[in-house]
């Protein structure tokens, strides 16, 4: 069946179409690429855990960097480490819950809106939610958990502007997306908003900080599986900046796509609640 066929058919059946067309006669080979996508994002993810977590950097790669965080700690400095380290791990976790559950309303959302119309709001609604969170809890030593006003954190620590950037990155895409759905914002330039930042923050995590609670003698290849695991969040958040943008665009093949970039969601929010330090 050529891939315009499927386009028009998968446009009035929705996602029902995908599962009832994966019999081998009707199965377009550019369907293949759909589980290939998602399985890869899921295999990296899980890949960087295990492959990196027995890695141990030497002495003459990281010099005395190695040697300051291999010094013993106290025990108050331990407790610390293991709070910010459930800390961080729990908003990786709850971010990804949020991504996770857009995903599924996107995927279903054709299915779901005869009887619930009011699930266009959905989605938006989570990303909101997970911008409210990250604005406000990533950062505990912050006001008004902690004693830190919020100008120095912001100013004096990169990690913690980085947090905030990505919680202003959610809040944006959360209100462009609702004013869309509830047919406010209607301008041809507003369906690009949501790829540009989606490729903008996927950019950022590149280059994401995790200073807090670097010590001790796995302290390096903490920093590596972290990083990692940044790398393939990145990979998603291409995904699914390039497959929403394409899904919007002005072009035949553009249904493919609506059914694509959820699955990128979908393959973001399980790596971020498969999130370990």
């Amino acid at each position: 069946m050529r891939v315009d066929k499927l386009s028009h058919q998968l446009d009035s059946e929705g996602t029902e179409f995908v599962m009832d067309h994966l019999d081998g006669k009707s199965f377009s080979p550019f369907f293949l690429g759909l589980p290939l996508l998602f399985a890869s994002i899921l295999f990296l993810g899980m890949n960087q855990l295990t492959s990196r977590s027995q890695e141990h950097p030497t002495d003459r790669e990281h010099g005395g960097m190695s040697m300051v965080m291999d010094e013993p700690m106290s025990p108050a400095a331990r407790a610390k480490l293991l709070a910010d380290k459930r800390e961080s791990e729990f908003n990786h976790h709850l971010a990804g819950f949020f991504v996770l559950l857009a995903g599924i309303f996107i995927f279903f959302e054709e299915r779901l809106k005869n009887r619930w119309p009011g699930v266009r709001y959905a989605w938006p609604l989570c990303f909101l939610l997970s911008g409210v969170f990250v604005l406000i809890f990533s950062d505990t030593e912050l006001w008004p958990f902690g004693p830190k006003s919020w100008w120095s954190g912001v100013a004096g620590n990169l990690e913690v502007l980085q947090h905030k950037t990505f919680a202003a990155i959610l809040l944006a895409l959360g209100v462009i997306e609702m004013r869309r759905a509830s047919g406010v914002l209607r301008a041809v330039w507003s369906a690009w908003i949501f790829p540009v930042l989606a490729f903008a923050g996927s950019v950022l995590l590149l280059f994401h900080v995790h200073s807090a609670g670097m010590h001790g003698p796995d302290a390096m290849s903490k920093m590596e599986r972290i990083q990692m695991q940044h790398f393939s969040y990145a990979a998603a958040g291409v995904g699914i900046a390039l497959s929403k943008g394409l899904s919007d665009a002005p072009f035949q093949g553009r249904r493919i796509f609506r059914v694509l970039w959820p699955l990128c969601m979908l393959a973001l929010g399980i790596l971020l609640m498969l999130y370990v330090e």
